[in-house]
């Protein structure tokens, strides 16, 4: 590979929140974190590169959001998923959890109900509720080892209450599903049908892992175009959280219009100078770093699934089509979920995502990232087996 991702970086002293919040989540700081979602692997030397020289400049005064901006984001768009868009359908947003609390706040009421699909990226639940919405959960099934949606219980739930948002996880987290084209048109159909607004959290979409295809929601249908809030970021892909640099694409025009009227005024769609610079350099210039780091992440992804079923069959591996994150089905220690959790951290030393936290069938689940050196993969695992041996 031309890139190292075996380098293991020192990440303390450098407000990593991985590091930083072990103590006051965990109780230890002597803990491997392979929690949060963001990865070990340096950005990529192209955006590093981008970014040191705009820091030589010198000036950081008012700064616009480029063409070269949305350029970027429409030929990625473009190259990826053929989706065509235009400059008038792109918005710049302070991350995709604050994007979709703005769409909360725009297009319902406190009181209205909002459908999300658990086991499920745990703010979708947690920021409609602090927003004074009413969460309606239609679990997604468990089948052969991988989840799908489920559509009856979507139509029945949707027949027995008055929803008027659902939040879409594509692909899916914990999970690691890439939806088809086929469900996701099925999903849009029902909803337009029942007049539901889709806001759909993209932000692993430029994950695929190979042999899988994202679909972005809004391309499956005219009528999903209609309904949908797209929200989309270069910041897992490249690494890039802390630069905040998420954007909606909104192709409706009455939904584009009601959105900006709210977060303009409060001048929410004015990103920082460095969140232009580095994802106009990230999606003009690194897919190749972008491919050999999903090649790596295949490679960690396959190493923990063939460890696990040689030293750990009682953990077994919901293998992932996009991410770096891995869904660990634990049901089989046959522990209760709070000694699963003491299990982890308490006798393995690891600090991984508690599956309950994701809502209805998380229990007997923990998420582990990979997206970290195959060394610290190499001990995460090691520690298991060994407290299991014992």
């Amino acid at each position: 590979m031309q890139f190292n991702f075996d380098e293991n970086i020192d990440r303390t002293n450098s407000d990593c929140v991985k590091l930083e919040r072990l103590k006051p989540y965990f109780g230890r700081e002597d803990l491997i974190p392979l929690w949060v979602a963001d990865m070990d692997f340096k950005s990529p030397p192209a955006v590093i590169e981008a970014l040191k020289q705009r820091v030589e400049h010198g000036l950081f005064g008012y700064t616009i959001a480029p063409d070269a901006w949305y350029q970027s984001i429409i030929n990625w768009l473009h190259k990826r998923y053929k989706w065509e868009v235009n400059k008038r359908e792109i918005n710049f947003v302070p991350g995709v959890v604050k994007g979709f609390a703005f769409a909360i706040d725009v297009f319902t009421e406190k009181g209205d109900k909002i459908i999300i699909q658990p086991p499920v990226y745990h703010p979708f639940r947690l920021v409609t509720e602090s927003l004074g919405r009413e969460v309606v959960n239609n679990p997604l099934l468990l089948e052969e080892g991988q989840y799908r949606m489920d559509f009856a219980g979507l139509r029945d739930l949707i027949a027995k209450n008055n929803c008027k948002m659902l939040i879409l996880c594509n692909p899916h987290n914990p999970g690691g599903r890439v939806w088809t084209a086929e469900e996701l048109r099925e999903l849009a159909e029902i909803c337009h049908e029942n007049e539901i607004m889709v806001v759909s959290d993209e932000i692993h979409s430029d994950l695929a892992l190979p042999g899988y295809s994202h679909t972005p929601f809004a391309t499956v249908s005219p009528e999903a175009e209609k309904i949908s809030l797209t929200l989309m970021a270069p910041s897992k892909t490249f690494n890039i959280a802390g630069i905040v640099s998420s954007f909606a694409v909104i192709p409706n025009k009455v939904i584009r219009e009601k959105y900006l009227a709210y977060l303009e005024p409060r001048e929410l769609t004015q990103g920082t100078l460095f969140a232009y610079t580095a994802t106009t350099a990230a999606y003009d210039k690194c897919d190749e770093w972008l491919s050999e780091m999903i090649e790596y992440v295949q490679g960690n992804i396959d190493y923990v699934n063939n460890y696990l079923k040689e030293n750990l069959p009682q953990i077994k591996a919901m293998l992932p089509e996009a991410s770096f994150l891995i869904w660990l089905d634990c049901r089989e220690l046959n522990l209760s979920h709070a000694e699963l959790v003491k299990f982890f951290v308490e006798k393995a030393n690891l600090a991984l995502n508690d599956g309950t936290m994701f809502g209805h069938g998380g229990e007997g689940f923990m998420r582990l990232n990979v997206g970290t050196s195959r060394k610290v993969l190499e001990q995460a695992l090691n520690n298991i087996k060994k407290v299991i041996q014992k």
